[in-house]
């Protein structure tokens, strides 16, 4: 099972502790791009892909499409709460 992060390059704090251990934490520029980069992880064999509540935002149509397939795991990661 490979597992991914996907984040905006503008988000200094979703999933910094995976990246600092050096995990695959993919940032996109361009949200409006999401889509894309989604499918290009899950042709890179990712069978798991967490994103940001941001980056989720702009994403419907790949995440409906990937939560009905049995080998592919869309996760959304809850947004932390300002305190």
């Amino acid at each position: 099972m490979s597992i991914s992060w996907l984040k905006s390059s503008n988000d200094n704090k979703s999933f910094r502790i995976f990246k600092n251990l050096g995990f695959d934490v993919f940032e996109i520029n361009d949200l409006d791009k999401t889509d894309e980069k989604i499918k290009e992880l899950v042709n890179q064999k990712y069978t798991t892909i967490v994103l940001s509540n941001e980056v989720a935002s702009f994403s419907g149509d790949i995440i409906n499409k990937y939560n009905k397939k049995e080998n592919i795991n869309i996760v959304i990661a809850p947004r932390k709460l300002n305190k």
